[in-house]
């Protein structure tokens, strides 16, 4: 590997730099977009419960609004929980819009990581063919070596550049879509939230 590295030239560095970049976001968000992190399965129940108790207090709601995305706008329900639908509504939606910069955190510095190794890549394979021909210029055909040099360096950076950017790609979409199943599963977790204040849904 080192060796791999070193016949890359100095080029390759700023693909090891993002494939590092790539993998600490990938391992951060696999961890932080765990269900039992951004939506708890029994947190609703919980919440129809202290309803049911008639135990909302203050710091019930701070500790429910601390625990989780979901719990910011379940929170932001049973703080509005005396006004009317719409106003629930209204603060439920506006918690929500606060919560989707929370989920996608990251995510734009994955695509754009994605985007640009390939160009990396290509950057180095450019100066490996620069450093050929400036080689055979100089010195004719007549050392093989500078050939060789100059075709490592080429086709070690185009493929460390492909390797960096197909699997942060492959990680950038399925967090996408893993962010948005989460956001459907709030979303229908709050218009439970919503029914149940209003009396138009019974406890699950």
């Amino acid at each position: 590997m080192f060796e791999l590295i070193k016949a890359g030239g100095w080029t390759i560095w700023p693909i090891i730099l993002c494939s590092v970049a790539a993998l600490a976001i990938i391992g951060e968000r696999l961890w932080s977009l765990q269900k039992k992190y951004v939506a708890p399965a029994t947190l609703l129940a919980q919440v129809q419960q202290w309803l049911v108790d008639s135990d909302i207090e203050p710091a019930r709601i701070a500790a429910l609004r601390a625990s989780s995305p979901l719990g910011k706008i379940l929170a932001a329900g049973l703080i509005n929980r005396d006004h009317e639908r719409e106003i629930i509504k209204e603060a439920i939606e506006n918690a929500g819009r606060h919560v989707v910069p929370e989920l996608e955190r990251y995510l734009r510095s994955l695509g754009s990581i994605a985007a640009i190794s390939p160009f990396l890549g290509l950057f180095g394979t450019v100066i490996g063919m620069i450093e050929m021909f400036s080689g055979i210029g100089q010195h004719g055909v007549g050392d093989p070596s500078i050939v060789a040099s100059g075709i490592a360096i080429a086709l070690i950076n185009t493929a460390a550049g492909l390797g960096v950017a197909i699997p942060s790609l492959l990680f950038y979409r399925y967090f996408r879509g893993r962010v948005n199943d989460l956001l459907i599963e709030m979303e229908e977790e709050a218009v439970k939230l919503v029914e149940i204040l209003h009396g138009e849904r019974e406890s699950d």
